[in-house]
């Protein structure tokens, strides 16, 4: 499968105006799946779930005995697992504990990136391990900020033992032409899993990390996770300026990257040469705002998810592609809310210009303080999503909350499921 090749991106960002509004008030149905208490409480942080095939999902966060953010101490995973996508839930586990060891590589496990194989239902977990920050000087390529990886082959309920990632991937990019990668992690919440590429053992998966210096970089692996390439080489930059990334994937196989910015989201799109062998190069990137009609985030930069899934077009009946992009409204970190809008027909016409321009009015998930946030799409053809929300007493966690939310819901009964 091959598509054209396109220009090697150039940073393009855009002003940003404060002009926004939100359609329907928040809907009930909400589970607090871990509750972080008052300020003596060891605070959660960083929700991540996955859907499993049999329809169970997974819900993953911080359990941070440090009440910072990974790198500072110990920082343990806990998860909820559900039988029955989101209906019920049974109780708390632990997946992965931190020794809390100064300066050890196990020292904390944090900031968990989640995917569940389609077919095996086999669980990757990807994490940044040990006691470096990522964006302090004193970490750097040779003092780097670690990651971790876990498995589960029983659905979440027993985990493998933990193995170092760090040089399998920082490796990948020791001959860029701009230099080697000094600090690095993938971002949080969902890995995402091709529905079209499977050119190894299993449908190639794409992870998009935060890297310093020069922003994003997006690495795939066709055997989950075992072993990791860069995609189109070491020295593609899609988005200079962006932070906490996600990938997806447009329906005829380009990938899709939507990276954390200031006042809204960075989206560009990697054109194949040949997606097999994952060569090709990135667009340009496009800042998506309040002034391009795009996913204005007030007043804040935060982690947010980015999904396309199947629809029905109310109107006419059409099946049409919907996109789902999380955001904190704001003003500030506060009423996390979703856009959408529609994937046009002419897919090969879309840019990363196009596509971060002409989103809905969002739909308000959170009437509080709300940050990061994630979503699956469950059997029913709904939509779990998994976020932060009520700021606690120490102000280093959230209450995780999840909730499942209908596309009618999201989409003002613009859009429903394909049956």
């Amino acid at each position: 499968m091959k598509h054209p090749v396109i220009t090697l991106i150039a940073a393009c960002i855009c002003g940003f105006t404060a002009a926004m509004s939100c359609s329907v008030k928040p809907e009930g149905g909400r589970t607090v799946l871990f509750e972080s208490g008052n300020k003596d409480s060891i605070p959660y942080r960083i929700p991540a779930i996955a859907a499993l095939p049999d329809g169970s999902l997974l819900a993953l966060t911080d359990y941070r005995h440090c009440r910072l953010d990974i790198g500072f101490g110990r920082v343990d995973i806990h998860a909820r697992r559900s039988p029955d996508s989101g209906r019920s839930w049974g109780g708390e586990t632990v997946v992965i504990e931190g020794s809390g060891t100064e300066g050890a590589t196990d020292c904390g496990f944090g900031d968990p990136a989640i995917v569940a194989d389609r077919e095996s239902g086999e669980i990757l977990v990807m994490l940044v391990c040990g006691q470096t920050v990522y964006w302090k000087a004193e970490t750097n390529r040779k003092n780097p900020n670690r990651i971790a990886c876990i498995r589960s082959s029983d659905g979440g309920k027993t985990w493998s033992d933990w193995e170092e990632k760090t040089e399998d991937i920082y490796s990948l990019f020791d001959e860029c032409r701009d230099g080697c990668v000094e600090s690095c992690f993938i971002g949080s919440g969902r890995i995402f899993q091709s529905r079209q590429v499977k050119a190894g053992s299993h449908y190639r998966i794409y992870a998009a990390m935060c890297a310093r210096p020069n922003g994003n970089r997006v690495i795939y692996s066709d055997d989950l996770g075992q072993t990791w390439k860069a995609l189109g080489g070491a020295d593609q930059l899609p988005a200079l300026y962006g932070n906490e990334p996600k990938c997806e994937e447009l329906p005829d196989g380009r990938v899709l990257l939507s990276s954390r910015a200031e006042g809204g989201r960075i989206f560009n799109i990697f054109d194949f040469t040949d997606i097999v062998s994952g060569e090709g190069t990135w667009g340009k990137p496009a800042f998506s705002c309040a002034e391009n009609n795009g996913c204005a985030a007030l007043e804040n930069s935060c982690n947010g998810e980015i999904l396309i899934i199947p629809a029905v077009r109310k109107a006419d009946k059409a099946e049409v592609l919907i996109a789902l992009q999380s955001v904190p409204l704001g003003p500030g970190r506060t009423n996390v809310g979703i856009y959408y809008r529609e994937i046009p027909e002419d897919v090969q016409g879309i840019t990363p210009k196009s596509f971060a321009s002409g989103w809905s009015t969002p739909y308000q998930v959170s009437a509080d303080e709300s940050a990061y946030s994630t979503m699956v799409p469950l059997k029913n053809g709904s939509i779990g999503f998994y976020f932060e929300e009520t700021l606690k007493d120490s102000g280093t966690g959230y209450d995780m909350v999840y909730t499942e939310l209908s596309l009618e819901t999201i989409t003002g009964g613009l859009y429903g499921p394909r049956r």
